[in-house]
């Protein structure tokens, strides 16, 4: 199960990379798209760097109990 979180974790990463390509794109077409597709970016890495926090806690903790 742990690698399937793994796998699905550097998913976010691709979908902030896709956020941050689509900003380029956008950046002297739209402005206010594209500091729309940047926040969704940001907020994605954020996500990305919690839930791997969270998942290294839960795996020390498992770790400790066996």
């Amino acid at each position: 199960m742990n690698r399937i979180w793994k796998f699905f974790q550097y998913g976010y990463l691709m979908v902030a990379f896709i956020c941050l390509i689509e900003t380029c794109m956008q950046w002297s077409l739209n402005r206010d798209r594209a500091y729309l597709f940047l926040g969704f970016a940001i907020f994605i890495i954020l996500v990305f760097f919690f839930k791997r926090h969270f998942r290294k806690k839960v795996e020390k903790r498992n770790n400790q109990n066996k």
